[in-house]
């Protein structure tokens, strides 16, 4: 019974970090003379108010729910992946390259080439940093970020560039933009809403990231390695190569994050010289999503749902209730920063946890028996 209180209680704790986030976020609404009731009713209502609202608040959701998907795999790998805004970037960049010089193909063909290269250009730029923490002990969390800055200026010099929309480049003030993408090559949607197919994409590689990492031998190393690396060498798993692959893979999920952010909502890549200006910042936020989710992928579905939601729904209740920019900002890192810090508390209840539990084993009493036994055995020996 106790037991399943306590895991109760680790799998509400998100929860409750989200509910003490909006609470701090009340008492700043108040300082500035706004009624929070009516704030966050605003902001329900511009995320599930109405078809639409919903149907935003999923094309929020998308992006976050690959990365985190990702993330999943990376954290239970036990390597850390900051560097979602750039492999979203580079994706991006594979997948719009495809779409813009394979016109002659089939339509469908083309999308799929695409994802798939935007899935290997979020691997390329993922398992760099994976041979660097495998094979040269290089921190993963540094080279994730410095990754980041890289693509970023990779981006600006490709969209400025070789890659820079033509129409554009005859102007003397120039968008840093691709050419758009011909209808054909767009994934579909849910007319008349912007709701395109990456989002049931996403869902479903959610359930087979699942099976990949509880129902296969594959997915049985990566989180044994995560468990414990000295003891999964010792078993005879290539603790440096799994390392590797679980930031490839999480790699990939966020380069095809990019990817349906270009076919399915933008048409176009576009920036403001920024991660965020392409991203929306979903690089990170999908960390959060997967944290809230426990580091389990269907989990994070709905997490990424509610992630989504506040982003959306922010944007209504800054328009309702005139509140500046740098609130909704600061609510969103609220919510960031007390969901990873519930995630912090369950660790510690983990451990406490099995410390206790040990203690308890230790100080228990030898069976009954035993030492009759071990003394007819020593009889029967001499």
């Amino acid at each position: 019974m106790q037991s399943r209180l306590n895991s109760l209680i680790d799998a509400l704790l998100p929860v409750l970090a989200t509910l003490a986030a909006l609470l701090v976020g009340a008492v700043m609404l108040m300082f500035l003379k706004v009624n929070p009731v009516v704030a966050y009713a605003a902001l329900w209502d511009g995320a599930f108010g109405s078809s639409n609202a919903f149907a935003e608040t999923l094309v929020k959701a998308t992006p976050l729910l690959l990365v985190g998907i990702g993330i999943c795999i990376s954290f239970r790998g036990d390597v850390i992946n900051i560097g979602g805004e750039g492999q979203m970037i580079i994706g991006a960049v594979f997948a719009t390259w495809v779409g813009l010089n394979f016109t002659g193909l089939p339509g469908w063909l083309t999308i799929t080439l695409a994802m798939l290269a935007g899935f290997l250009g979020g691997a390329i730029w993922g398992g760099i940093p994976g041979v660097l923490k495998a094979y040269f002990s290089v921190n993963e969390i540094l080279s994730t970020v410095m990754m980041n800055a890289i693509a970023v200026q990779l981006m600006n010099f490709l969209l400025r560039g070789p890659m820079i929309d033509p129409a554009q480049a005859e102007m003397a003030s120039q968008i840093p933009q691709t050419a758009r993408l011909e209808e054909i090559f767009r994934l579909p949607r849910l007319v008349p809403t912007r709701l395109h197919l990456g989002a049931l994409i996403a869902v479903i590689l959610a359930v087979l990231v699942y099976i990949l990492l509880w129902r296969t031998t594959l997915g049985y190393r990566i989180r044994a390695v995560g468990q414990n690396p000295h003891a999964s060498r010792y078993a005879g798993i290539k603790v440096q190569r799994y390392m590797v692959l679980a930031l490839l893979l999480s790699g990939a999920f966020a380069g095809l994050a990019g990817a349906t952010q270009v076919f399915g909502v933008n048409y176009r890549m576009i920036t403001d010289g920024s991660s965020s200006g392409f991203t929306g910042g979903a690089g990170f936020n999908g960390i959060v999503a997967a944290l809230f989710g426990g580091l389990h992928p269907i989990l994070t579905i709905p997490a990424s749902i509610l992630f989504g939601a506040l982003l959306v729904g922010a944007n209504k209740m800054q328009r309702v209730v005139q509140v500046p920019s740098a609130l909704i900002t600061a609510l969103n890192g609220l919510v960031v920063v007390f969901v990873v810090s519930s995630e912090i508390i369950r660790k510690r209840r983990q451990r406490r946890r099995e410390a206790d539990a040990k203690l308890e084993n230790d100080s228990l009493p030898p069976p009954t028996g035993s030492g009759d036994k071990q003394l007819n055995q020593a009889e029967a020996g001499s």
